[in-house]
């Protein structure tokens, strides 16, 4: 009763104060304690809760600081666990530590610290390191000695996949009442996600295992038919998102798909690619020419949207992409190696756009966005080796992801689901 009368009133000063994070620790308590002696539980709840997370962007209260809630947190909290537990002893197996992967992550991260070091903003990068280790210590090594368990594996993805449906019906509910507009596709999908790009391309990831998971079910039964729902639901969903890269990628997945079950050998399809890449720069300018002419803007029209893709003459989005592009290639040059720090782009892209590469969209005050690109976004922030780190840890785990799929044949589901992230990555 004590505790209870002194809880009460130290929370009446608090928010007379407006500090309200007191009012969280009855929820707290038992969370910390999950976090420490349950963190395999802890981490099925990050994976359901990833999709249904609230983004609190530049927080006073945290020194500016920006996180997703509830998960950031968490992982945030598990990271000291496992921290903790490295200085306690543990060590990770000889395997893990010399695998391709492990390696490429690890030099990714150790170069990440050395360009934090020479950032234009040490706060911002250190901030951006600090983030990245905690979803890299967790989500690849913490997380990997669960993954052997393979009901858990199962238990995680069901877990993310039906989050993200429950995300869909309320992102269709919300865009019915505004007549499934292609303007309103931009921001429907708030507060779970920032726009229709990054919902788009999730929606997309997990498309393949939902299906896969469909398939896998043998006999009509309940779980058939709910898989089915779901492989509804995420086609309507993708198709509503308006995210024209998603869509595309999509058709790109399939194509990797005939290719592994074709069994077609990696080193012709690097041929292929570099002829392709090869003829582009050759009749680069015919091409450019012929894209010029393609005036179709994004448009409620699912047709005229795809035709969109291909306009770079007056697609304000596809525009400020090129935009965005040029300017990380300009920071590039000005720093090649060590780039302009981790995290900063956004804070320093402005001043490399020209005049004439700039759109109704496009925006000096940091709040539009990165890169747009997984790859030069790294090359401005953290140089050529900054890119080459990030390009190699995506070689290197589809490569490993194909190796297992053909190695699987004595494990059926992990076999389509080691598939399926491959599709999805």
């Amino acid at each position: 009763m004590v505790i209870s009368i002194s809880f009460v009133l130290l929370n009446a000063i608090a928010f007379a104060s407006e500090f309200y994070l007191l009012a969280l620790l009855p929820f707290a308590i038992p969370i910390v304690y999950l976090v420490i002696y349950k963190p395999k539980m802890i981490l099925l709840l990050i994976g359901f809760a990833a999709p249904l997370s609230f983004n609190f962007e530049d927080l006073a209260s945290f020194g500016g600081i920006g996180f997703y809630f509830p998960t950031e947190p968490l992982l945030f909290a598990l990271m000291i666990l496992y921290l903790l537990s490295i200085l306690a002893g543990h060590r990770e197996s000889k395997a893990l530590m010399a695998h391709p992967l492990t390696i490429a992550i690890l030099f990714n991260i150790v170069w990440i610290g050395v360009t934090v070091l020479t950032s234009s903003d040490i706060v911002v990068s250190f901030k951006f390191l600090v983030s990245r280790l905690w979803f890299v210590l967790v989500m690849y090594f913490m997380i990997n000695s669960f993954f052997s368990d393979k009901n858990y594996i199962k238990r995680f993805f069901t877990l993310a996949i039906v989050s993200m449906g429950i995300v869909s019906i309320y992102t269709l509910i919300h865009h019915s009442v505004n007549g499934f507009s292609e303007e309103a596709g931009h921001w429907v999908m708030s507060p779970f996600f920032k726009d229709h790009t990054s919902y788009g391309a999730i929606l997309a990831f997990f498309f393949p295992m939902v299906l896969f998971h469909f398939l896998h079910e043998k006999g009509l039964n309940s779980r058939k038919l709910f898989w089915l729902g779901l492989v509804v639901l995420f086609v309507v969903a993708i198709i509503m998102s308006y995210t024209r890269a998603a869509w595309v990628s999509l058709v790109g997945a399939f194509g990797v798909l005939l290719l592994i079950k074709l069994r077609i050998d990696y080193k012709l399809v690097l041929i292929v690619v570099a002829g392709l890449v090869g003829l582009f720069f050759t009749f680069q300018n015919q091409i450019v020419h012929q894209l010029e002419k393609n005036r179709q803007d994004s448009s409620d029209s699912f047709a005229e949207h795809v035709q969109s893709i291909t306009n770079i003459s007056s697609d304000a989005s596809n525009l400020e992409r090129l935009n965005r592009w040029n300017s990380a290639l300009k920071m590039f040059a000005e720093k090649p190696l060590t780039g302009h720090g981790p995290g900063t782009y956004m804070f320093e892209y402005a001043k490399y756009q020209k005049s004439s590469d700039r759109t109704i969209i496009s925006t000096n005050t940091a709040d539009g966005g990165n890169a747009h690109s997984e790859y030069l976004g790294p090359l401005s922030e953290s140089g050529v080796f900054g890119m080459l780190s990030v390009i190699v840890i995506v070689i290197v785990s589809l490569s490993t992801g194909i190796r297992l799929y053909y190695q699987l044949d004595h494990e059926p589901y992990l076999k389509g689901i080691v598939l399926t992230i491959v599709l999805g990555l």
